[in-house]
């Protein structure tokens, strides 16, 4: 007697559904009217089951035209009540029969939804087969036979692997060959037209040989390089058809991300948390991370030195020691009373010794003289929290080397006990800094930026009169050059070539606080290509520009001299003389807001003018605690890794003190930003610092460990939120994990009603909608709006450089890269996923695949027909209630980076070293010849789709236009017919017979094409007059 075998294996991701974010899953299985079912597995979202369902098969020649359906649950109350939680339809035709040659491999099925609305996720991992011998079945797993030496193992159990899995076309199985007479075969064909259902196919045994190579999978949109045809290990089959049959078309295997890449929840010992458990007052000031303490050593100066050398000088410095760590002072030439005003931090952590060393020396050209020291016992050190004063200085007589205070001078310090909120922590020398100069500590140190406040300012240039051009017999060709800076505009050659030229051009440009840089305008002509002659030049100031705030007129422009380039080089002699003149119109629009970063994840949408902002609504604060399993970025020199964290939210900028030399390092520093818009999203940011040795290579460069961008308006307020992230590096050889970073994140509301009114508000200041700036121009003011951000913070002191800036802020975020068309693509393909669900669902009420559900919208369908004013409430209900029904299923942690959703995961080296590349490109002209050729094939694609789009609209048009005389003269009569119809004919009637038509039984329906689908698709387009 034949078998039918289910060994349900494992489920992975299922949808929580016991409102405690887990499930009790089981399994249950229904074939020929005999249901079984697995054991639960309570509380578990990634069950294992391990289990063998065995079934009867009466007529193993109707096992093709049967169907095995596999349904999860959840176990509510020990069986009695269960939730849905996805299922999965498997056709008989699929079956494999199992051989002693033969080993079928496990498989993974997507599970389905049960309508459009059931919130379904995850997979369950099924082996199917089929048994001739049950009398001597045994439920001992098939072993499997060996492979060809040319097809490498297959592992059943490892579902995920760095290679993309491919999946292959199915083979027929040999259940199939088995000769069906025809009346076996009429009536198997009409089961199949009654029944349409979505099937998944079993694939064979794999123990055979190796099939043909498919080709790897790139992203299911048609992007697919030359260069991509190497064959990637497949690892399982799976397939998915629209009906009962063999294979006729290949699907893939939704990809789950990998692990790592994931957020790991924490509970650190922040005081925040711990407010409810004796938490420490003494560390209430900075409640989101750990309290690190500190031993402080103020080193203010000394007085009364004695003279050393026998020159009478003394180059005298203080040298702070404790236990094995050291720190210095600068030494001061020839000073008897020296000022330092240094502060050293010694962590309490690293602390081996009880007693600290306090020695004055002299600094020699061998070995340094002693002048005195001072000894302090750390238990009797005070201890000092903020917002206490700061702790006053004393006056230490010096000692000698046996301990006796004589005459040798007097220092003044100050030391005590703290943690990192200590203001005096920034600014401090650190303990794990000690083989540092002075000078390069210097770029260890935290700090807060703030970015220099920018403009837009607005140059009309509208005319020019009296031009003198060298040759007076030919009419000239001017232009204006305008240049603020490093920012060159021009306008376009007037068309009136006269010495009295017209442009009424406007250029755009970005100016920043403190309004250093002048504008030049130069008007020019062109002699001919590559040749210009200097017409005139005007500079002037832009604080001298007018500043507009509101929605107004634009100030009036105003006539500027040019000043020849004879005046120019002999100065002021010959003002008086006659000069040409330009009319310009300038305007610093300070109700605009410049965007230095792109608007799909700003942090900032106020107006440059603070006369224009709004109130704050709310307090966001960041606790940045510390990274681990750093990957080493200093390999070759013999170091680790030198990492600090920076973060950028507003205008304001932070970057933490640079931990040496570690793999795990421990920050825990706290900043505090102002929200203004809760739809704004904080950057962070963690860079290997290489300035720590003094590098002043301009080819030295900061490097990248990993980025985190989160919104704002995704998180819950006053929720802490600690996790893990993972720290992703996209390079030219692909993706890279360099760590995790510890993060603690809090936004305060403090303005609810202010909060609620933003969402109504438009997004950017009111200027940017009533004078809307040209497409063309945003970029590149974006642009360089970026490089004199990157440029005001590189000068500072320490300097945050500009690659970390240009990191920050993403500025190559508008280059071409097809791993970012890949995913918007599936961005799209993923919002219409619902519309979609909604179209298949309808199509399968029209269908009657379920004749209850269809009826139930029948009935619903005539409620509305005949209360036409409940159709409304009923929508907008039932988008409530879906709403609160989700509210179950909400995120619990913070955005994060995803590698599936960017492509990221399993991109192509090639895709990636396109998109490193440079612009213009650096590479081989065959490599860009491949690309572009690459291109064309998409472009190509886009084009196609492009044209059935437009040939569809001038269908529609041709409806009217007269272009085919007979199918206007159709659709004009059938117009009118339907109009006399319409008219004497109530409209629910109307409603209820086209309703009626729509839903018809399947027996009433036709694979032909309708008449009015028939009628449109023969309507003229215009591509036949294409070129």
């Amino acid at each position: 007697m034949t078998k039918l075998v289910v060994e349900v294996h494992d489920a992975c991701d299922l949808m929580p559904k016991d409102g405690l974010g887990s499930a009790s899953p089981f399994v249950e299985v229904e074939f020929d009217e005999q249901r079984q079912r697995t054991q639960t597995k309570p509380q578990e979202l990634n069950p294992i089951w391990n289990e063998k369902l065995v079934f009867n098969v009466n007529n193993p020649r109707e096992l093709p035209s049967k169907t095995i359906e596999v349904v999860l649950y959840n176990d509510r109350k020990g069986g009695r009540h269960k939730n849905f939680l996805g299922r999965v339809r498997i056709s008989g035709i699929s079956v494999p029969l199992l051989s002693d040659s033969e080993a079928i491999d496990l498989q993974r099925y997507p599970l389905d939804k049960r309508g459009p609305f059931s919130h379904i996720k995850g997979d369950i991992a099924l082996k199917i087969y089929a048994s001739h011998d049950g009398s001597n079945y045994t439920p001992t797993p098939p072993s499997p036979s060996p492979a060809p030496p040319p097809t490498p193992p297959t592992n059943a159990g490892n579902i995920e692997t760095e290679a993309t899995p491919v999946f292959q076309e199915i083979k027929t199985n040999k259940l199939q060959e088995d000769v069906i007479d025809d009346h076996e075969k009429k009536k198997k064909k009409k089961n199949k037209d009654k029944e349409v259902r979505t099937f998944h196919s079993i694939g064979t045994a794999t123990g055979g040989p190796a099939a043909a190579p498919s080709p790897p999978v790139s992203s299911g949109t048609g992007f697919q390089s030359h260069a991509m045809k190497e064959q990637a290990p497949s690892v399982g089959t799976r397939t998915d058809f629209s009906r009962a049959g063999p294979a006729a078309a290949v699907m893939h295997m939704p990809r789950q991300q990998n692990p790592e890449f994931l957020l790991v929840e924490t509970s650190p010992p922040v005081a925040a948390r711990m407010r409810n458990r004796g938490w420490d007052k003494m560390s209430c000031t900075y409640d989101l991370v750990e309290p690190m303490h500190y031993l402080y050593v103020s080193v203010v100066k000394a007085k009364e030195l004695p003279v050393m050398d026998v020159s009478g000088s003394l180059d005298p410095y203080v040298e702070v020691k404790l236990g094995n760590y050291t720190g210095k002072t600068k030494f001061l030439e020839k000073s008897q009373s020296p000022v330092w005003k240094q502060i050293f931090a010694f962590s309490k952590d690293r602390v081996q010794s009880n007693l600290l060393e306090v020695t004055v020396k002299d600094k020699d050209f061998g070995k340094d003289d002693f002048v005195g020291r001072v000894f302090f016992d750390l238990s009797e050190v005070p201890l000092r929290v903020p917002p206490d004063s700061p702790l006053a200085p004393q006056w230490y007589r010096l000692e000698d080397k046996k301990g006796i205070k004589t005459m040798m001078g007097e220092i003044m310090l100050a030391v005590w006990m703290g943690t990192q909120a200590d203001e005096s922590f920034p600014e401090a020398w650190h303990s794990d800094a000690h083989d540092l100069s002075h000078t390069n500590l210097n770029n260890t140190r935290s700090m807060v930026y703030f970015s220099p406040k920018l403009y837009y300012l607005r140059v009309q240039v509208i005319e020019a009169q009296d031009l003198v051009p060298a040759d007076k017999l030919r009419m000239p060709e001017v232009y204006v050059r305008v240049q603020i800076g490093n920012q060159l505009r021009i306008t376009k050659a007037s068309q009136m070539r006269t010495i009295n030229p017209i442009w009424n051009d406007e250029l755009m440009f970005v100016a920043s606080e403190p309004f250093e840089d002048f504008i030049i305008v130069t008007v020019e002509d062109r002699i001919g290509p590559g040749k210009e002659e200097l017409l005139g030049r005007v500079v002037l100031s832009i604080r001298d520009v007018p500043t507009r705030l509101e929605i107004v007129k634009l100030p009036d422009p105003r006539w500027f001299n040019l000043l020849r380039p004879s005046f120019i080089e002999e100065g002021d002699k010959k003002k008086d003389k006659f000069s040409s003149k330009i009319l310009l119109g300038l305007c610093l629009d300070a109700g605009y807001h410049v965007l230095d970063e792109s608007t799909h994840f700003s942090s900032d949408l106020q107006p440059s003018s603070k006369h224009l902002r709004k109130q704050n609504i709310g307090v966001l604060e960041l606790g940045i605690l510390s990274a681990r399993n750093v990957l080493p970025m200093k390999g070759k020199d013999g170091r680790t890794t030198d990492a600090y964290c920076a973060a950028k939210y507003g205008n304001k900028w932070v970057r933490t003190r640079t931990i040496l030399n570690t793999l795990n390092p421990r920050w825990n520093e706290q900043y505090t930003w102002d929200v203004y818009d809760p739809c704004t999203v904080i950057t962070i940011c963690v860079f290997d610092n290489c300035h720590i040795n003094g590098s002043k290579n301009d080819d030295t460069r900061d490097q990248r460990i990993g980025k985190i961008r989160i919104r704002l308006s995704t998180l819950e307020t006053n929720r802490i939120y600690t996790h893990y992230h993972p720290l992703l590096v996209l390079t030219r050889s692909g993706l890279k994990k360099h760590g995790e970073l510890h993060l603690a994140l809090r936004f305060t509301c403090t303005a609810w009603v202010n909060m609620v009114a933003q969402y109504g508000k438009p997004l950017l200041p009111r200027m940017h909608y009533y004078q809307p700036i040209s497409v063309r121009h945003i970029d590149w003011l974006r642009h360089q709006a970026m490089q004199i951000v990157a440029a005001r913070l590189s000068r500072s002191e320490p300097p945050l450089r500009r690659e970390a800036v240009e990191y920050m802020l993403d500025v190559d975020y508008n280059m071409w890269s097809l791993r970012r068309s890949k995913a918007n693509v599936h961005r799209i393909m993923s919002t219409l996923s619902g519309v979609t669900a909604v179209c298949k669902w309808f199509n399968d009420i029209c269908c009657w695949r379920n004749p209850i559900t269809t009826c139930l919208v029948h009935v619903l369908f005539f409620i509305l027909v005949c209360y036409p004013e409940l159709m409304l409430p009923t929508i907008f209900l039932y988008l409530s209630v879906i709403g609160l029904w989700n509210y179950r299923f909400r995120p619990r942690h913070p955005p994060h980076m995803d590698t599936r959703l960017s492509q990221a995961d399993n991109v192509h080296p090639d895709e990636l070293d396109e998109e490193f590349d440079s612009f213009p490109t650096s590479r081989p002209t065959d490599l860009v010849r491949m690309r572009y050729d690459r291109m064309r094939s998409v472009a190509g694609k886009v084009q196609t789709v492009a044209g059935d789009l437009a040939s569809q609209g001038e269908r529609a048009q041709a409806l009217l236009s007269w272009r085919d005389p007979r199918a206007t003269t159709i659709f004009i009569l059938i117009s009118l017919i339907w109009a006399v119809l319409i008219y004497v004919t109530p409209f629910q009637l109307i409603v209820v017979l086209v309703g009626l038509y729509v839903l018809r039984h399947p027996r009433f329906r036709y694979k032909i094409p309708s008449v009015p689908v028939n009628f449109f698709k023969r309507l003229p387009s215009r591509a036949d007059m294409l070129l």
